[in-house]
């Protein structure tokens, strides 16, 4: 009942305001509407070498390239590769189309010794051009087994920074070994 509540919501929303941004990095709108192609999942044949990354806390973990899916609203959203980076930076290439924007960038700081959190920031184009910009945050549980798995909130905005969506979904990724 919620998940169609969100979905009329976010439909109405965009109907009434004659707004139509489609996918950047985070944008759910386009698959939750059916408008664009759902490649199948990357299925990675390892996860973590044996003997790797079973020391340290989630900020040491976090660190490296890894493939995460995320699900919106309970529905299939996407893959993406992130670098999480020791200095607190973090950017992901999504396989969302390319005319929409399909890299984006954030910053994360670990929250306890199993906790990491991300604000992440991409854009929104309508036709090719500029219309607006969202906010991902996420919290994730990583374990030293080379994966994790959080909650995340994405808000959409048009360029005056009206509300355009507001969703939230769950990721889950493994650690690309080195």
């Amino acid at each position: 009942m919620k998940r169609t509540l969100t979905l009329a919501a976010v439909a109405a929303a965009t109907a009434l305001s004659g707004y139509s941004a489609h996918a950047s990095c985070a944008d759910p709108r386009p698959v939750i509407s059916g408008s664009i192609h759902q490649s199948p999942p990357i299925v990675l044949p390892a996860q973590v070498a044996p003997d790797m990354r079973h020391t340290g806390d989630a900020g040491t973990l976090i660190v490296g390239t890894w493939l995460v899916t995320y699900i919106v609203e309970g529905s299939p959203f996407g893959q993406a590769y992130i670098q999480w980076h020791s200095d607190g930076t973090e950017w992901e290439n999504i396989n969302l189309p390319l005319s929409g924007g399909n890299i984006c960038v954030g910053s994360w700081k670990q929250i306890d010794a199993k906790h990491v959190s991300r604000n992440h920031w991409g854009w929104l184009y309508t036709n090719s051009d500029l219309s607006g910009y969202f906010n991902e945050t996420e919290t994730d549980k990583v374990t030293r087994s080379g994966t994790y798995s959080g909650t995340n909130e994405q808000k959409g905005y048009d360029l005056s920074g009206n509300l355009l969506f507001d969703v939230t979904g769950t990721s889950s990724a493994v650690l690309i070994t080195p």
